[in-house]
C-alpha cells in the first residue's frame, strides 16, 4: 500500500489522468469534491499533498495554475513538494502545548517563539523520549557526552536557565520538572 496521498480537490479531469497514472506513480490518488469531505479525508492522512486550481486554507497544497506543463513536469512538482513535505512533518515535533520546530530551533505556543539552543533541543527531545525521570549523570554521558568522573553543573546550570527562558515568554515554570530521581517533561 503507497504511504503518500495525492488529493485532487475540485479538479475531476486532472484526477482521471492522475488516477490512470496511480500504480507507476506509486500514489494513493484521490478525489475530493468538497470541503468537508476535505476536512475529513486529511484528518486522517499524514502524509498528503492536495493539488487544486483554487487557493484554499488547508496546508500540503500545491496550486495547479500552469497553463500549459507536461505530465512528467506535473509529477516531478508533486514529487517534489510531497518531499517538502514529509521533512517539514518530520522537523516539527510536538511536546504537550508546545510545538518544536528542529530546523528553526525554536519552540513555539501559539504565538508566543522562543529560539532555543542545539543543546536545548537535544535536552529536551532526550527528556522527554523517556518516561522515567533521567538522573544528572545520564544527561551528561548521553546529551553532553561527558565522561562520568568529570564534576560539573553544566546540567542544572542548562536546565535553570531554559527553565528561565520558559517561565519568562511562556510563564510556563512546570515543562521540566525535577525530583529526587532526576528531570523529566511530563
Amino acid at each position: 500500500m503507497n504511504n503518500q496521498n495525492l488529493i485532487i480537490y475540485q479538479f475531476k479531469t486532472l484526477y482521471q489522468i492522475l488516477k490512470e497514472l496511480e500504480k507507476d506513480l506509486k500514489l494513493n490518488v484521490i478525489e475530493i469534491e468538497n470541503k468537508q469531505m476535505l476536512e475529513s479525508k486529511i484528518r486522517n492522512l499524514n502524509n498528503y499533498l492536495i493539488l487544486t486550481k483554487k487557493k484554499s486554507s488547508f496546508k500540503n497544497q500545491l496550486l495547479f495554475n500552469f497553463s500549459s506543463i507536461t505530465i512528467l513536469k506535473l509529477i516531478e512538482k508533486i514529487n517534489v513538494e510531497l518531499m517538502r513535505n514529509q521533512f517539514n512533518d518530520q522537523s516539527n515535533i510536538y511536546i504537550n502545548n508546545y510545538l518544536i520546530n528542529l530546523n528553526a530551533r525554536e519552540i513555539s505556543n501559539g504565538d508566543l517563539k522562543l529560539s532555543l539552543t542545539e543543546k536545548e533541543i537535544n535536552l529536551i527531545l532526550y527528556l522527554y523520549k523517556n518516561n522515567n525521570p533521567i538522573k544528572v549523570e545520564e544527561l551528561e554521558s548521553n546529551v553532553w557526552k561527558y565522561q562520568s568522573d568529570i564534576e560539573t553543573h553544566t546540567v542544572e546550570t542548562h536546565i535553570y536557565r531554559l527553565r528561565k527562558k520558559l517561565l519568562k515568554i511562556f510563564a510556563d515554570d512546570n515543562f521540566i520538572i525535577s525530583s529526587k530521581n532526576g528531570y523529566q517533561i511530563k
